[in-house]
C-alpha cells in the first residue's frame, strides 16, 4: 500500500530527521546536497531542509533504488524530469 504523507510548507527538518524520514542514512543525504539534488535551508544554523526538500528526497531515493544510480545519476534524472515538468505545465497554458 503506497502511504500519502501530508505535511506543512513551513516545517523545517534537520539532517538526521530527514534521513529518518526518508529512511536513508545521513552519509546519502549529504552526497545530494553535494550533488545538488538537495539544498538545505541558507538561514538555519546546520543544514535543514523544508517539505519540498522532503519530497524531492524521497524521489530521489526511489530513483536510486528502482535505478541502481548513484547521486550523480539521480541528480541528471530530477534535472531532466524538472525539465520535462515545467516543458509540460508551459504546453497546457497555451492549449
Amino acid at each position: 500500500m503506497n502511504a500519502s504523507l501530508f505535511v506543512e510548507e513551513d516545517f523545517v527538518l534537520d539532517i538526521d530527521a530527514l534521513g529518518r524520514a526518508c529512511r536513508c542514512e545521513v552519509d546519502v543525504i549529504v552526497a545530494l546536497v553535494q550533488e545538488g539534488v538537495l539544498e538545505p535551508h541558507a538561514q538555519a544554523p546546520g543544514w535543514s531542509f523544508d517539505a519540498r526538500m522532503l519530497q524531492r528526497a524521497r524521489r530521489a531515493l526511489r530513483l536510486m533504488r528502482d535505478f541502481e544510480l548513484g547521486p550523480a545519476g539521480v541528480a541528471l534524472a530530477l534535472q531532466l524530469l524538472d525539465r520535462i515538468e515545467l516543458l509540460e505545465r508551459q504546453a497546457s497554458r497555451t492549449t
